[in-house]
């Protein structure tokens, strides 16, 4: 399974009202620094499957879910328990910093 599409739509019924963990990525597609973190966000969709879902949001295209958390800069990844998010990365982040904070959560 890859990564979720989320947007202003659909973040509150995938995201807010859902139960257990979510990394939600803030990214767009003119963002190097986005496109960097894209595989790592992919993998992490593989190996958290049936465990974490992963998502994520094109900034450009659904601009009011990023202005609600405030994301600023991206890449931005805040990552959810039970529909509050619990932890922020800005920035690109290492692939075992990520999965850490997630095995932690779930």
């Amino acid at each position: 399974m890859s990564e979720v599409v989320l947007t202003d739509k659909n973040f509150e019924s995938e995201v807010l009202k859902g139960n257990g963990v979510v990394l939600v990525d803030f990214w767009a597609p003119w963002c190097g620094p986005c496109r960097m973190l894209g595989p790592v966000v992919e993998e992490l969709a593989k190996d958290f499957e049936g465990k974490a879902k992963v998502g994520k949001v094109n900034v450009d295209e659904s601009p009011q879910t990023a202005g609600q958390y405030g994301v600023m800069s991206i890449p931005t990844i805040l990552i959810f328990k039970d529909g509050s998010p619990v932890e922020t990365f800005v920035g690109v982040q290492p692939k075992e910093v990520l999965a850490d904070k997630l095995k932690s959560l779930i």
